[in-house]
């Protein structure tokens, strides 16, 4: 029996996907594929599409298709080309568009997203990334990693010229990436960067504001007021925001996110 015409089969059998995907391992990956009930129905949707389109694929010439080879997937035709929103994508681009255009030979960044905000940056200029955790950058010169923790940073005082760390300092203390418990932990890590910021150097802080509280152990949410007070040292250059609805708002009141749920506030400190 062919391979399409065992797909046939199954598929009249009630099963889905026959050896990829079995509903008695509900989100085992199996063959590439992992099974979402919250897609359960798309899913079933658009299997017999798939199969038709499989049937189309070898009658042009594509050669008779194995079944263990194949690897669905069944949503992306319908999906949109990306999402330009939300708190990731505008804080990252944020941070880059002000270390680019300080022109620094060298900038450090602690903890943040290494496929978004580092790459970003790596592009124009030297990287220190500094977290617990170890990274591998092979083949890419630009990226210097340093092992180290941002209640620790591996730096002297007022040492650093160029410095960002974008949703972390919300984590720290909450044990959920494996670090101690500490109710204190997001202002010691606030603390921290500032003791390292040089004179006449600029820190890029991305976290989320609004009505203050502790999401245990997801995040914390601070008062925009919070995040001033903790750094008293320095002097705010500029404040923007990603609202609630994932949209960029720049130049913002900070008294205007008090009550936000939650926003990412953007802070851009230096120290005069």
């Amino acid at each position: 029996m062919s391979a399409t015409a065992g797909l046939r089969r199954a598929l009249k059998s009630g099963l889905q996907v026959a050896g990829m995907l079995d509903v008695a391992r509900l989100g085992v990956q199996m063959s590439g594929l992992v099974l979402d009930l919250r897609r359960l129905p798309s899913t079933a949707a658009s299997l017999p599409w798939f199969v038709r389109t499989w049937r189309q694929y070898e009658a042009l010439g594509g050669g008779s298709l194995k079944l263990r080879d194949v690897q669905p997937c069944l949503d992306d035709r319908g999906e949109s080309a990306g999402s330009a929103s939300g708190h990731y994508f505008h804080q990252d681009l944020w941070a880059a568009r002000k270390v680019h255009a300080s022109g620094v030979a060298e900038h450090v960044d602690v903890g943040s997203r290494v496929d978004g905000f580092v790459a970003h940056v790596a592009a124009f200029t030297d990287v220190v990334y500094v977290d617990l955790r170890p990274l591998e950058a092979k083949g890419h010169p630009h990226i210097k990693a340093r092992v180290g923790t941002v209640l620790a940073l591996p730096f002297a005082d007022r040492a650093v010229r160029s410095l960002s760390c974008l949703h972390v300092v919300e984590h720290i203390g909450l044990g959920r990436y494996g670090d101690p418990l500490d109710p204190g932990g997001s202002l010691k890590a606030l603390a921290e960067l500032q003791r390292v910021v040089a004179p006449g150097g600029d820190l890029y802080l991305g976290v989320p504001v609004g009505r203050e509280r502790v999401c245990f152990n997801a995040h914390r949410v601070l008062s925009p007021q919070t995040v001033l007070r903790a750094m008293g040292e320095l002097s705010l250059v500029e404040f923007s925001a990603v609202d609630d609805a994932g949209d960029l708002v720049r130049d913002a009141a900070p008294a205007d996110f008090e009550r936000a749920d939650y926003s990412c506030g953007l802070f851009h400190f230096t120290r005069r």
